[in-house]
């Protein structure tokens, strides 16, 4: 895939501080994988509509009478980031009734827990991408209850829900979407996200919507410091103080500032790195910055953003980190995720013991 020049000249812009060396991806050792791909896994960072099969999407598509840019086939190939925010879009777009949404989490947990052993995942979903069309709130939210419960019966897999803000939708659709999330409460939704593209809104911007979600108990997080465009570090500051932030998402260009590092590692915060982004001249970049997050002390659990848009799967992403035998690595990793996870304490647990049983066994020495 190519890059156009702006996001070309965006992303070599990104500092990544003296930990963070732009890195290539390196080949994986077959025996590691294979190892590492039992490993139960924790997945806090994967949008529904970006986990949405192309072949499922051309079919969405086609019976809501939606034009696709492309063939299916080539669809999710990008000619830059904006691109593929504008394909994502489109994709949301095609998903109108209860049934699509309960199709996209339950082929994309089959999915993954086939590729990598995921046990618990955590979705994202943006509710404003169909008031236009008249999809209200309450028939997305039961489609995607409906999957996730499918899915922890099909498969065993726990799964969570996070409705998001889109911050170029603007100040009266995130109202909106924090007094539907909050006129209807369910156990599924555990709390509240902030993504769409970060140059185009500050946090501070969202306090008011943030502060709303922490006084009903609903759990944070945003996506902040990403690497396509030349954001500060100190957005994380604005997501933790302000917003009220118990978790991040991305947080790669928080390398360009020593003193904002020092805080978040302070501050014990997770940030839920996807090693694979949007386009293929990033991957460098996105991967030196994960290296560089690890080794200055950060907590950083892995995930893979939009795993079919991006080509990617939750078994890849740890291979694209950690190519040859490092069970302490993974094992730091791993924890981040099961400790960052927004289950109840009991399933919480029980994960942690599946986890910890799966990389004492890598641990043990063959007989």
């Amino acid at each position: 895939m190519v890059d156009d020049s702006r996001d070309r000249a965006q992303a070599s812009a990104v500092p990544l501080g003296g930990a963070g060396a732009l890195l290539t991806v390196a080949p994986t050792d077959p025996a590691w994988a294979a190892l590492m791909r039992r490993v139960p896994k924790v997945e806090l960072h994967v949008h529904v509509v970006g986990a949405l099969r192309a072949s499922t999407l051309g079919e969405l598509a086609a019976e809501a009478g939606l034009r696709l840019p492309r063939p299916v086939d080539t669809l999710y190939r990008y000619s830059g980031f904006y691109d593929f925010i504008e394909v994502f879009r489109l994709a949301a777009q095609a998903l109108r009734r209860p049934a699509h949404f309960e199709r996209a989490v339950h082929e994309y947990v089959e999915d993954a827990r086939r590729a990598g052993a995921l046990a618990h995942v955590e979705f994202f979903f943006n509710p404003s991408y169909l008031y236009a069309l008249g999809v209200p709130y309450r028939a997305q939210l039961e489609g995607l209850v409906a999957g996730v419960r499918a899915a922890e019966r099909d498969f065993g897999v726990t799964a969570l829900l996070i409705p998001s803000i889109d911050r170029e939708f603007g100040d009266d659709v995130a109202r909106r979407v924090v007094d539907e999330v909050l006129a209807a409460r369910c156990d599924e939704v555990v709390g509240l996200g902030l993504d769409g593209p970060e140059d185009r809104g500050p946090p501070e911007r969202f306090a008011e919507h943030f502060r709303r979600a922490r006084a009903a108990g609903l759990r944070r997080t945003a996506h902040v410091c990403e690497d396509y465009a030349p954001t500060p570090a100190a957005n994380y500051l604005a997501c933790r103080d302000v917003l009220g932030c118990e978790r991040f998402d991305h947080g790669y260009r928080i390398l360009g500032d020593p003193t904002v590092v020092a805080r978040a590692r302070d501050d014990g915060a997770v940030f839920t790195g996807c090693p694979k982004p949007s386009t293929r001249e990033r991957d460098a970049i996105r991967l030196g910055a994960i290296a560089g997050m690890r080794a200055a002390g950060l907590g950083v659990t892995l995930a893979t953003d939009d795993p079919a848009m991006f080509d990617t799967d939750i078994a890849q992403a740890y291979e694209r980190v950690f190519p040859q035998p490092d069970v302490d690595g993974l094992a730091q990793v791993c924890a981040a995720g099961v400790q960052a996870c927004w289950l109840d304490d009991d399933r919480k647990a029980r994960l942690r013991e599946r986890v910890d049983e799966a990389l004492a066994a890598l641990r043990r020495p063959e007989p």
